[in-house]
């Protein structure tokens, strides 16, 4: 299934600045939304900021897109949805990567106690040092 399906199964228009930013959000490493904005002008030319942060709510309430809020960090965007995967984040630069389940299927791990939720989901954010950022000797 292509972005102009996926647009239309989730109600919304295709138009040229949603297709950009599916494309920009899939081809960046969790955007934030002046990343998002910039990579979407250069697709289709100017798009008001605005736009960006309205499609991008319509696109995340659609399933289309998942927004991930690192503490200390801005928002950021993915295309990977739906699996309940996790993330790493680093401590120096910022660089945010996927991490599969840390077990088994969603919400993939219990909480101690539910109280009385139905749970269907787990966030977790693991921080650390990545390797680019690691001292050599630590490598």
């Amino acid at each position: 299934m292509d972005d102009r399906d996926r647009l239309r199964r989730a109600g919304l228009r295709v138009t040229a600045a949603r297709l950009a930013i599916m494309q920009t959000v899939r081809d960046g490493d969790h955007l934030d939304v002046d990343a998002i904005h910039r990579g979407v002008r250069e697709r289709v030319g100017q798009v008001s900021l605005q736009a960006v942060y309205d499609s991008l709510h319509s696109m995340q309430r659609g399933g289309l897109l998942r927004r991930i809020e690192p503490p200390g960090s801005p928002a950021r965007y993915e295309t990977r949805v739906g699996d309940n995967h996790h993330h790493l984040v680093c401590r120096e630069c910022g660089r945010v990567t996927d991490v599969d389940c840390a077990v088994g299927h969603a919400p993939c791990m219990a909480p101690v106690s539910d109280a009385g939720y139905l749970v269907d989901e787990a966030d977790v954010i693991y921080w650390g040092v990545c390797p680019a950022c690691r001292p050599v000797e630590a490598r």
